[in-house]
């Protein structure tokens, strides 16, 4: 009865009980060396050194098993990487080996032009004599005869219209020499339009030719003629009328390139009808630059008469991409 008055009559609880679990968890050993309180805390650090050892470093970063580890892993190249898989027939080669195959196949194109210059040269002076009859629109005794300024003016145009001719037979040989030596780096679909760009181009590339030939000199030669009639005597040399001309076809057969070129990038995605058709202000614009430049012509009437055809060019390909829906 006494111990139990005493303890109700107790405000503050005794200590002793909250004292008692840490009492009998612990030894005497234990909690003897915690008079000084770094005891609870040496032991925590040893325990951690032995989990993480400590690691070294260069200063850049960690050097040793842990670096390894945190080293990420690289794809194989060789492998397909995010689904895209390398050409079926593509193979490294040392670049020695690609020089050397390019070299050849230039060979080959060169011989080509070479043996199509060879042969120009056989009937050089009577291509001259048909192509000056044909340029001027005139009748055959109205046509104003060439004129020879230096020794070797008929031999060097003699030359250079045979050289025309060797570039155009080595036009397709170089095309093709060109897909077979990207071929192994083309995947399926890229050697399909290859393909059929080859032809093409060469369709194109005379399609120029022919219309520079029947239409675009013609109409420079008849506005040469008008311009200078009656105020002087014409006499056109052999040598710079053919450069002209020669230079205007080549030219042309490269500007019949246009519509293969915007063909292909659209259907390779590069590009798009629309977005093709919101720049046209700024094509047209580098057609007449690039009529000018290359088309040297004091009247101005040949760059104009090659922008005009690099326009419409580009708008009726644009018109005809609308007409198929591509």
């Amino acid at each position: 009865m006494s111990d139990e008055s005493a303890t109700d009559g107790d405000v503050e609880p005794p200590e002793e009980p909250r004292d008692e679990p840490a009492a009998e968890g612990s030894s005497d050993a234990d909690s003897e060396p915690a008079d000084d309180g770094t005891a609870g805390d040496d032991g925590a650090l040893e325990s951690a050194d032995d989990e993480e050892p400590e690691l070294e470093t260069d200063g850049e970063g960690i050097v040793g098993d842990r670096q390894e580890e945190s080293e990420p892993a690289y794809p194989d190249p060789d492998d397909d990487v995010g689904g895209i898989s390398t050409p079926p027939d593509d193979e490294e080669m040392p670049l020695a080996d690609h020089i050397e195959e390019m070299v050849l196949r230039l060979a080959v194109v060169f011989l080509v032009g070479a043996a199509g210059t060879a042969i120009g040269l056989l009937w050089a002076s009577q291509a001259i004599d048909h192509v000056w009859h044909n340029v001027f629109p005139s009748q055959f005794e109205q046509v104003p005869p060439p004129h020879i300024y230096h020794p070797l003016e008929l031999w060097l145009t003699r030359i250079k219209l045979s050289a025309l001719l060797g570039i155009m037979v080595a036009l397709p040989m170089f095309v093709y020499q060109c897909y077979l030596f990207m071929k192994p780096g083309l995947y399926p679909n890229e050697r399909k339009y290859y393909l059929a760009a080859v032809p093409t181009s060469v369709v194109l590339g005379a399609l120029g030719m022919i219309f520079s030939y029947l239409l675009v000199l013609p109409i420079l030669f008849q506005y040469f003629t008008f311009y200078a009639e009656g105020s002087a005597g014409i006499a056109y040399a052999l040598g710079d009328t053919f450069d002209l001309i020669i230079t205007l076809t080549g030219f042309l057969a490269i500007v019949f390139q246009i519509p293969l070129f915007m063909m292909l990038a659209i259907m390779m995605g590069v590009t798009t009808r629309k977005w093709l058709e919101s720049k046209r202000l700024y094509f047209w614009a580098g057609f007449a630059g690039l009529s000018f430049m290359f088309t040297v012509d004091p009247t101005m009437m040949a760059p104009i008469l090659v922008a005009v055809t690099m326009i419409l060019l580009f708008e009726g390909t644009l018109l005809l991409l609308r007409w198929t829906g591509r």
